[in-house]
């Protein structure tokens, strides 16, 4: 049986044999990863809306922020370790077995009988979630050459937006239906992640490859729990522990000593995790910077745009969810008209020039929002704000996909993914620890200058949306103002984020893309003599 092997790690070399796919072939294949994608992004957004009825239920109030950010702790400190491992034992296989987690973890949250339980399921619910987005792209890097991947890369940024207004809408939906309960909302991913195993075996066959690896445990051990500290402190500061306190320090020191331990861990590994080349590659280094900008952007927004719909302008969790259908919608467009564009041109820095323009002047338009803000203009600076994000997401990898060797595509994908989702996590702590500190501060400033005395409690329990709606005046005013200030602040912060992200997009270098021009998904071409025929995974 023969085999292809990889040693070559200059992108211009000839990539190792592949199938060569028709376009219908490409599609089957992109089905499959879109759903399994889908259906892991569904798991992380359909339970915001049903997070204040299950910690109801279960008890532990104290502890809703590690339900919400178990699972982002780990997909982040995963991430590049996925990448690593489908070197060793194939893309198909791992990609099945982080389906094969994301299930069975699921399946425990729904059981799950306290909120220890609970905890524990989304920390291994984020590990499959970690495997799913890191595969998926690398997956579509090795059956799309790159100057034909824009056009399919198009759709699986689109999903993103699909589930994230997909996913607060059906877990609202859920969590009303009496014949339901908020179990479902784990229950409800499992058919389609069953459905997405299925059609992953059927029609993914890649060449099997020989590459002569091993898995880096050292560096494992330390570049993951580098991550895991850091996102402790961010999760954790402000909330658990102080900004300004021992535990932060100890688990900085920490996060610090460990990172400095992956340094030399990678520097003397025989198979890197994070291979040190990667960084002497000037492509890699500024769109996973640039990565780490869009996802605090990003994710800074999803998360906290919700509080400014249902607590100033008294939203519903569904209506909530359908407002940000424009930002959805622009994200739906620009993606996959931007990777149309790549493909027919061959050329794809404006796109992500333009996108994080769009993302600066977004989060500029978002921080002039107020009470009496018209819902129309509010759609049209989300709408501005998905125009940018689908202009850069997907492209930002294809750059770095493009400029890296054939065999450090994989170890490539997950490094930027990495970054991505270490600055969504920035971005979620330092916006959550900016709002919870200036509301506050706006509502101590709105009792004292009203003549009021500050409930019992203070403003750490304020209740649901629908309970701040029922307070009377003119405390759900003074509210109501607290929150809108505090916004103000929030997304302004993340103004200056993008600028830079936008200065480093103009230092960005565009590469040509390699491959052809013409439709599917046809390799490059190679001495004919080097292509010997491939064995395929499964």
């Amino acid at each position: 049986m023969a085999q292809t092997s990889v040693a070559s790690h200059d992108p211009a070399a000839s990539e190792p044999a592949r199938p060569q796919y028709t376009h219908r072939q490409i599609l089957e294949i992109l089905a499959g990863l879109m759903m399994a994608m889908l259906t892991s992004m569904l798991s992380t957004s359909v339970v915001a809306t049903a997070l204040p009825t299950i910690v109801g239920d279960l008890g532990g109030q104290d502890q809703l922020a590690w339900v919400a950010s178990a699972s982002l702790l780990t997909m982040t400190a995963s991430t590049p370790l996925w990448g690593k491992l489908s070197d060793i034992a194939g893309r198909k296989l791992m990609f099945q077995t982080a389906l094969l987690i994301f299930v069975l973890a699921s399946v425990a949250a729904g059981l799950s009988q306290n909120i220890g339980q609970l905890i524990a399921a989304r920390a291994v619910q984020g590990l499959g979630v970690g495997g799913l987005s890191a595969l998926a792209q690398v997956i579509l890097g090795d059956v799309v050459e790159p100057r034909q991947r824009g056009r399919y890369a198009g759709y699986m940024g689109a999903v993103f937006g699909v589930a994230t207004v997909a996913g607060p809408l059906l877990g609202g939906f859920i969590v009303d239906a009496d014949a339901l309960g908020w179990r479902w909302t784990f229950y409800v991913c499992v058919p389609l992640a069953v459905v997405a195993f299925l059609v992953i075996q059927k029609v993914l066959k890649l060449p099997k490859v020989t590459r002569d690896t091993s898995v880096d445990v050292f560096g494992a051990v330390t570049i993951t729990g580098s991550a895991a500290l850091l996102m402790l402190v961010l999760s954790m500061g402000g909330t658990e522990f102080a900004w300004n306190s021992r535990w932060t320090y100890i688990l900085l020191g920490a996060a610090a000593v460990l990172l400095g331990l992956a340094i030399v861990a990678e520097r003397i590994a025989r198979d890197p995790i994070l291979p040190p080349r990667l960084f002497r590659n000037r492509t890699f280094v500024l769109t996973s910077f640039i990565s780490v900008c869009v996802g605090m952007a990003m994710f800074g927004v999803m998360i906290y745009m919700p509080q400014y719909l249902q607590i100033v302008k008294g939203m519903s969790p569904t209506a909530s969810g359908l407002m940000t259908l424009p930002l959805v919608l622009g994200m739906l467009v620009t993606s996959t008209g931007s990777g149309q564009m790549v493909t027919r041109t061959g050329r794809y820095k404006l796109f992500p020039v333009l996108g994080m323009l769009c993302i600066a002047i977004g989060m500029f338009l978002l921080a002039q929002l107020h009470t009496d803000s018209p819902k129309l203009l509010i759609g049209a600076d989300l709408a501005l704000l998905g125009t940018g994000m689908g202009l850069t997401l997907q492209i930002l990898i294809l750059a770095a996909q493009n400029a890296a060797a054939p065999a450090d595509l994989a170890s490539t994908t997950s490094g930027v993914s990495f970054f991505r989702n270490l600055g969504g996590a920035m971005g979620v702590a330092a916006f959550g620890a900016i709002l919870a500190n200036r509301v506050a501060a706006e509502i101590t400033s709105g009792f004292r200058a009203a003549g009021i005395p500050m409930p019992s409690g203070g403003s750490g329990r304020l209740g649901s949306p629908e309970q701040i709606q029922k307070l009377p005046e003119p405390v759900h005013g003074i509210i109501q103002e607290a929150f809108t200030h505090a916004m103000h602040a929030v997304f302004l912060v993340g103004v200056p984020v993008a600028v830079i992200g936008f200065l480093t997009v103009l230092a960005l270098k565009e590469l040509p893309l390699r491959g052809s021009g013409g439709r599917g998904g046809a390799a490059a071409k190679a001495p004919a003599a080097t292509a010997a025929p491939a064995a395929p995974e499964g």
